[in-house]
């Protein structure tokens, strides 16, 4: 009799799987589908020669897990790689808002739909530059997070920043949009359905994938 059975081969049940082997436990994993992998599975179907996504292809908690870093994935062949552009909202006018991977090139972008809006972009980032690892130290806590949570209200308290709407998505991109007189900064908020929550409400496919 393995010491603990792990009900779905996704991300989620195999790192779990992992910690315990790692902590010497016997381990089995049983998945339903033929392969593992779960929210993160990728194939060729679309072509042989390419790599295609099924599920999710944005992992920036997965880099930044404590967790997952200490399994050493890199030496199994892991390698991350870095859209040269983050992510980019076109709006409707034929404008579009685009995330990049430095803060004065996004401002600069951002300074086309007004002059301010690059200033209210670098003025979220200070804000992110004091808040952001307590933050995100309370993403990977277990729930309730309570002794980051205290850190991270504490931090906001002392810089001025108790407005700063940290807990949830919808009422970040409220704030920013508030923030900025034109739709620039704003629309770099991902719009997402608000949740009564401190932490954002797994996907369906988180939900499935182990």
């Amino acid at each position: 009799m393995p010491d603990a059975v792990v009900i779905g081969a996704g991300p989620n049940g195999l790192v779990a799987a992992n910690v315990l082997v790692d902590a010497g436990w016997s381990v089995e994993v049983l998945e339903a589908q033929q392969e593992p992998g779960g929210a993160v599975r990728s194939d060729r179907g679309v072509h042989p020669d390419y790599v295609s996504d099924l599920f999710s292809a944005f992992y920036p908690l997965a880099a930044a897990s404590p967790v997952l870093a200490r399994l050493d994935l890199a030496a199994e062949g892991l390698r991350w790689s870095h859209a040269p552009s983050v992510l980019a909202h076109p709006l409707k006018d034929g404008r579009c808002a685009v995330l990049e991977r430095r803060v004065e090139e996004t401002a600069a972008g951002l300074g086309g739909f007004a002059a301010a809006d690059a200033d209210a972009w670098r003025d979220m980032y200070k804000v992110w530059s004091r808040v952001g690892p307590d933050l995100v130290q309370a993403l990977f806590t277990p729930f309730p997070p309570v002794l980051s949570g205290l850190r991270l209200a504490a931090r906001l308290r002392a810089a001025g920043d108790c407005d700063w709407p940290g807990t949830c998505p919808c009422r970040c991109a409220a704030w920013a949009r508030r923030s900025s007189p034109g739709t620039g900064a704003g629309s770099c908020w991902p719009a997402t359905p608000c949740t009564p929550t401190w932490l954002p409400r797994p996907s369906a496919a988180a939900d499935s994938a182990g």
